[in-house]
């Protein structure tokens, strides 16, 4: 299926692993450029390597995005490189652990500047190329915010935030033909995910009670699945889906997982 994303101008933060990989890639096999940005030189320049290598187009950028100035650097040097912006993929983050007794207002606080903050600065510095482009913007969130998890308020909190403000800039952009959803994936095996999991005492044991929890096919959700799912969301083919919150998670957040 053409999706028709030819040619257009595609930034995806958190770009160069796990899930926010999946999306570059298949950003570019679709056809449009992909502007990949991350803290890590390194990780950037493989995954830019090899989308060009494969034939597709990419180029990254190194930015803390904590940092309202690096958020404006990566909105500056997409333009300066590509003259354009037509969609905006938010996925960067990190479950930090920040919990309500193991942190502090300190930790809260960070938490929500290296998880949430981001997501609203480079919206508003893209905002005026989205809108002359009649873009998008695709949030990443979590099941976290709907379910809870124990030990993460600064990450819970974060992804709470996201949903309310996909809703929020959907009812703000729709005079300017601009469209705002959110993918919600529950358990992707990813490497941060495989860190998390191999912190855990027995964490083979822990995995398995996991995924025997997931309704369909009691296996985890791939980062290729989402990926599908936000690539179809950036196209024109879901041209009147707007202010959604997609989940993408095998039945795992809403169905009764003692039905099967």
């Amino acid at each position: 299926m053409n999706l028709g994303l030819k040619d257009k101008v595609v930034i995806v933060t958190g770009g160069a692993k796990g899930i926010g990989e999946a999306i570059s890639r298949l950003v570019a096999e679709e056809g449009a450029v992909v502007v990949i940005a991350g803290r890590n030189q390194a990780d950037n320049d493989k995954i830019v390597t090899a989308i060009n290598n494969a034939g597709g187009r990419a180029s990254g950028v190194v930015a803390e995005l904590g940092k309202p100035g690096d958020c404006k650097k990566v909105i500056d040097e997409t333009l300066a490189a590509h003259g354009r912006i037509d969609a905006l993929v938010n996925n960067a983050g990190a479950n930090d652990g920040v919990g309500l007794e193991s942190g502090n207002p300190e930790k809260f606080m960070a938490s929500l500047q290296n998880n949430l903050s981001h997501y609203y600065n480079l919206a508003h510095y893209a905002l005026p190329h989205l809108k002359a482009a009649k873009g998008n913007i695709v949030n990443i969130g979590s099941k976290v915010a709907d379910t809870g998890q124990g030990n993460t308020s600064g990450y819970a909190a974060s992804k709470g935030a996201i949903n309310a403000l996909t809703r929020e800039w959907a009812v703000e952009l729709l005079q300017h033909s601009v469209r705002v959803n959110t993918v919600i994936p529950a358990e992707v095996w990813t490497p941060l995910y495989e860190t998390w999991i191999n912190s855990l005492p027995n964490p083979e044991e822990k995995l398995a009670s996991i995924v025997s929890k997931i309704p369909l096919e009691k296996r985890m959700t791939t980062s290729d699945e989402i990926a599908a799912m936000t690539v179809f969301l950036l196209s024109d083919r879901s041209a009147h889906t707007t202010g959604q919150i997609i989940y993408v998670d095998g039945g795992y957040t809403h169905l009764d997982r003692s039905i099967s």
